[in-house]
């Protein structure tokens, strides 16, 4: 009973501890994700995994180690639904990064976004101009949205547990 414990609270603690790294070293949120950001996260995953396990590689050991983790993102999102402070510190808040045609390049900065980047989310948008946005905000998921003068775009929007949504507004 002491082995489940010591796995359940070391799960616990490297979740915690991911969760709070990834959010202070500053990483886009998952829908920005890079090759070498996917890369990052596998080689995280492998590295921590002894350390919620220890030496017990038995398969009720990693049920355990798997449930716990289950347990504290279920916890996590019940907080992050019920406090906003909580919600702004773990998930940050939206960044607009175009506002009437003009890019905001210090919130570019601060999203550690490129024009280049911002181009693309802008063209995949439908929108072939810059001067043609009206808002442009990166959301906390990680997803840009686009408000273009004409209206005429296309919003990719990501949500929780379902498939990208594709709509036209």
């Amino acid at each position: 009973m002491l082995d489940i414990a010591f796995i359940v609270l070391r799960s616990l603690a490297v979740y915690i501890f991911i969760v709070l790294a990834i959010r202070l070293f500053g990483k886009r949120e998952i829908a920005q994700l890079s090759i070498i950001d996917l890369a990052f996260i596998l080689l995280i995953s492998n590295s921590v995994q002894n350390a919620m396990v220890g030496s017990d590689n038995s398969l009720v050991g990693g049920l355990i180690a798997a449930t716990s983790l289950f347990v504290i993102n279920y916890l996590f999102d019940l907080l992050i639904f019920r406090s906003k402070k909580i919600s702004h510190f773990l998930q940050g808040t939206p960044v607009m990064l175009v506002y009437k045609g003009k890019i905001l390049t210090s919130h570019l900065k601060k999203a550690e976004l490129s024009h280049d980047e911002l181009e693309e989310a802008i063209r995949e948008h439908g929108v072939n101009d810059i001067k043609n946005v009206n808002l442009a905000v990166l959301e906390t998921d990680g997803n840009i949205s686009i408000i273009s003068n004409n209206y005429q775009h296309r919003t990719m929007r990501k949500r929780k547990a379902h498939k990208v949504v594709d709509r036209q507004i």
